[in-house]
């Protein structure tokens, strides 16, 4: 019968599943912080692009109330 303190020949495969499950586990973690910060800039971008678009319409908008210049002769 075997004690407590002697190795098992599954024992090697035992802590390597170990480790495996704990950097799964770690890199879920980061996967997800990774989603959600990836979701933060999406929305940030598009907020940007929003803003940049209203900026374009209203230089468009001031452009379009300049005077136009007369040529000599036209």
């Amino acid at each position: 019968m075997q004690t407590m303190s002697e190795n098992t020949p599954l024992d090697p495969v035992l802590e390597r599943v170990e480790r495996l499950i704990v950097r799964y586990e770690e890199l879920k973690r980061t996967n997800d912080l990774l989603s959600s910060q990836v979701e933060a800039l999406t929305q940030e971008r598009d907020s940007l692009k929003s803003r940049l678009q209203a900026a374009r319409s209203r230089i468009d908008g001031l452009l379009d109330r300049l005077p136009v210049e007369v040529k000599d002769g036209a």
